[in-house]
């Protein structure tokens, strides 16, 4: 799964790599990103228009749910394209969030032991998501996760999808709702990119770990 992050690249940089425009402000360092509160994304409406920076609710539930609905941070790419929550969203409402790297626990551990697990070359990353309208108006998203890789397997089963350079323009790309076409253009990064090491448990409480020394070596 992923249920939190850590984003601090300034956005200027992440806008060359998606070809969105610079938005007005850099964004601020985020090291300890949880379910529940907005967060940094990347969407494209339209086939003529450039790709935009925008926040997200992280939690997904699209207004037709009422209220009533689940409302999930993640969904299985083994399923989000055939189960009737999130098809809609997967064929027609696809985003990217930016992230320099998540965090994920050590099964049964006590304390709870996290790890931060990035790119060893230091490369910021990209999440592939989707999102819906919320019955606010507002914009929700979740975290697209498929099986763990390489390295992330030492830590839990299952990680977010995260996308190759060559991926994220097909992935925003709004004509392309056809799940075949989706699934030949959209590739995740190599899995010998990937690692990780063991973190303060301050990560455990948001509230009271937010700052950079979170993603320093325990």
């Amino acid at each position: 799964m992923c249920g939190r992050f850590a984003l601090f690249t300034p956005l200027d940089r992440l806008a060359k790599q998606v070809g969105a425009s610079v938005p007005e402000s850099s964004g601020k360092p985020r090291y300890n990103v949880a379910p529940g509160t907005w967060i940094t994304a990347v969407r494209q409406e339209s086939e003529e228009s450039a790709p935009l920076f925008d926040d997200l609710w992280w939690g997904y539930r699209p207004k037709w749910a009422k209220g009533s609905g689940n409302q999930p941070i993640n969904a299985r790419v083994e399923t989000v394209a055939t189960n009737g929550y999130f098809k809609g969203a997967f064929a027609r409402h696809r985003c990217l969030i930016p992230a320099d790297g998540w965090y994920e626990w050590i099964k049964d551990s006590q304390p709870k032991q996290p790890h931060f697990i990035c790119r060893a070359d230091r490369e910021p990353i990209f999440f592939a998501g989707i999102f819906a309208e919320r019955e606010d108006g507002s914009l929700g998203c979740a975290i697209l996760t498929e099986p763990a890789r390489g390295s992330a397997a030492d830590v839990h089963d299952r990680m977010p999808l995260i996308l190759d350079d060559n991926s994220l323009a097909p992935w925003l790309a709004p004509d392309i709702t056809d799940r075949e076409t989706l699934r030949n253009m959209v590739k995740h990064i190599d899995a010998g990119l990937i690692e990780h090491w063991p973190v303060s448990t301050k990560v455990n409480k948001p509230a009271e770990g937010q700052g950079e020394e979170l993603i320093n070596p325990a």
